[in-house]
This record gives C-alpha cells, sequence and structure tokens, in this order.
C-alpha cells in the first residue's frame, strides 16, 4: 500500500469501527433495558420495592392527598406536559411525521416508526394484562386511569416515540452539536412524561422506570433493524427503504453512518 492510501484508508477503518461501536451500544441499551424490566417487575412484589414507591409518591403527594407538593400552578402544568405521552397526541403526531416520512420517500423510516408505535402499544397492554399491579389510591390521583398500573404505558410510549424520532433526525445534521441538541431534547420529553406521571400520582415510580426501560428497548431493537436493513441495502436494493430525492445531492462518499 502506497503512503497516499494510507490515510483514506486509516479513515475507512475507522469509520467503519465507529459504526460498529454504535451498534453495539444500541445492543447494550435493547440488553440493558430487558435486564433492568425484569429487576423492577420482580421487585415491585417485595417489601423493599414497595416501600420506594410510597416513599416517592409521599412525597410527591405529602399526606397521601390529591394535592401535589409544590404550588397550584405546577399541577396544572404537570397536567398539561403529561399529555405529551398518550396515545391521542402520539397517534396524531405519528401520522403527521409518518406522511412526512413518505413524502420524503422514506418509506423505511415509515414503516419502523409505525411498527414502533403499534408494538409500543401491544407491548404496555400486554404487559399490564399479565401484572395487573393496582394503581396508587384513587385520593392521591390527580387524573383519571384506566387500566393496570404497571408498566406505565405514557412513559413506555413517549419513549419509544420521541427517542426513534431524535434517532432518525440525528442523521440529518451533519455537526456533533446538533445530533446532540435533538437526542437531548427527545430525552427530556421522555423523562418529562414519566415524572408528570408519577407526580400527578396515576403511577408508581417502579411503573416509570419500567415503562422507560422497555420502551428505550424496544426503539433501539427498531434502530438495529433499520441498521441491519440499511447495510442489506449496500448490495440489494428491493423491498422499502429510503430513498434520496431527486432534487437532493447524492454523495460521491460512503453512505452516511446511521446515528452518526
Amino acid at each position: 500500500m502506497i503512503s497516499s492510501q494510507i490515510v483514506p484508508f486509516a479513515r475507512r477503518v475507522w469509520r467503519i469501527a465507529r459504526t460498529e461501536i454504535v451498534a453495539l451500544a444500541a445492543l447494550f441499551v435493547v440488553a440493558a433495558g430487558i435486564m433492568t424490566f425484569v429487576e423492577l417487575a420482580d421487585d415491585m412484589t417485595e417489601a423493599d420495592g414497595r416501600a420506594f414507591d410510597q416513599a416517592v409518591l409521599l412525597a410527591l403527594r405529602p399526606g397521601g392527598s390529591a394535592d401535589g407538593w409544590g404550588p397550584p400552578w405546577l399541577e396544572t402544568a404537570a397536567l398539561d406536559l403529561t399529555s405529551l405521552g398518550g396515545i391521542s397526541v402520539l397517534g396524531l403526531f405519528g401520522v403527521i411525521v409518518v406522511l412526512f416520512l413518505i413524502l420524503q420517500r422514506k418509506r423505511l423510516s415509515a414503516l419502523l416508526l409505525v411498527l414502533g408505535l403499534a408494538g409500543g402499544v401491544v407491548l404496555s397492554e400486554g404487559l399490564k394484562a399479565m401484572f395487573q399491579r393496582d394503581r396508587p389510591p384513587e385520593a392521591w390521583r390527580a387524573v383519571e386511569t384506566i387500566n393496570a398500573s404497571f408498566p406505565s404505558g405514557h412513559a413506555l410510549l413517549s419513549a419509544v416515540f420521541y427517542l426513534s424520532i431524535g434517532v432518525m433526525l440525528t442523521r440529518a445534521f451533519p455537526q456533533r452539536r446538533f445530533k446532540a441538541y435533538v437526542l437531548g431534547v427527545a430525552l427530556l420529553l421522555t423523562l418529562i412524561v414519566g415524572l408528570t406521571r408519577v407526580y400527578l400520582g396515576a403511577h408508581w415510580a417502579s411503573d416509570v422506570l419500567a415503562g422507560w426501560s422497555v420502551g428505550a428497548a424496544w426503539a433501539m431493537a427498531l434502530w438495529l433493524v433499520a441498521y441491519t436493513v440499511q447495510r442489506r441495502q449496500a448490495v440489494h436494493t428491493r423491498g422499502p427503504h429510503d430513498e434520496t430525492l431527486p432534487d437532493d445531492p447524492i454523495p460521491d462518499t460512503d453512505p452516511p453512518v446511521i446515528g452518526e
């Protein structure tokens, strides 16, 4: 190998290494999310787990009442923000984003987002039916609830939706600071939804932690599917995939790394 080829070769090796590291990190998130959920499901039946949930809820709802900690406006804000994880709001946002992706000929991304939300609903309802955990006492709740408590559906679905959108948007920005900002906003929205569910007395803290764990694992599993499909598209072009629009510049370099 001549010296003029060493630098391009080294850059290509580093690019491949970074790609595999990102894929391994996503796989780690999937495994960690599943293990965390299993641990939480086991702890919620034990005295220590119940004591933790009780302590958190009492701290946020002093005296076990429906009046939350802090000024009255804080509860009003929490009521507004918690709807960001509701099935109606996420369904509306999902339709808007899916239609946009289809117009942009991002068929694979649109399909995976639909599968992500639909799969998240199935996971949420299926796990609730399996564990049948009771909600916090009704006197503590500031919102109406309709099904079982474990895991939190709002936390699970917000993690799936916002994290999936965040990872998709990182591909649109080459600068690291923009990537970090997009992922930071996705994480912030997910955290806000989960925290408001506990603050409003709709869930125990472990319900929300379990919802975040399953949602993050499911979102990263879908990312790994997209990663695998895009790697195969380097050889095959059949099936749903994300196309480049005719008026978009087609790069004469290696395909972009997912999530880079």
